[in-house]
């Protein structure tokens, strides 16, 4: 879907004009997403699969909800509208824990240039993963990992494996450090 996106500057400041998504990553404009972790109370994340569809990143797992935030809506808003959307689970502001603001800029063979400032949540997942429902065109499979599991996909992060972006290696240890003090 082509939504529209508030347009940011370098540092992550609004800048009061919004676009077409397609034409932000064909210009490489700033923007913002919002990424949500979850966790259980036992200790597992919960990692998407990207879709087979996806231009950037197919069948990568990775963050458990992730999306741009549309014109005119909060990282919060965002994050609870893109929660329901990718995994069919409702979540409330208050179930949201924000740890961060981190950047991404990347670009893609695909010549997609993609600066994104993620606005990053943390929250517990306290339905069992049977209940969760993956979005066609989105998600391809949800699993559960243990915080181990999660650290040793950080310590070997790598080109070819398909666990998470290997420039980013620091924000993951990050959220993963984010869930331990939760818990």
């Amino acid at each position: 879907m082509d939504e529209y996106i508030d347009i940011a500057d370098k540092h992550g400041n609004l800048l009061g004009r919004s676009e077409l998504k397609s034409v932000i990553h064909q210009k490489g404009y700033y923007h913002h997403t919002a990424h949500i972790w979850l966790y259980t109370e036992t200790g597992e994340i919960l990692l998407s699969q990207r879709s087979a569809q996806k231009l950037i990143c197919p069948l990568m797992w990775d963050v458990s909800v992730a999306g741009h935030i549309d014109a005119g809506e909060t990282p919060k808003q965002a994050a609870i509208r893109e929660t329901k959307e990718e995994i069919g689970l409702d979540l409330s502001a208050s179930d949201l824990k924000k740890i961060g603001v981190f950047e991404c800029f990347q670009s893609y063979e695909s010549g997609i240039q993609d600066n994104e400032f993620h606005n990053t949540f943390i929250a517990e997942l306290k339905l069992s993963l049977s209940k969760l429902i993956p979005q066609v065109g989105e998600v391809d499979a949800l699993k559960l990992v243990t915080i181990d599991e999660f650290q040793s996909l950080i310590d070997t992060i790598s080109e070819d494996n398909n666990h998470f972006v290997p420039s980013n290696k620091s924000y993951y240890q990050l959220v993963l450090n984010q869930i331990k003090q939760a818990l």
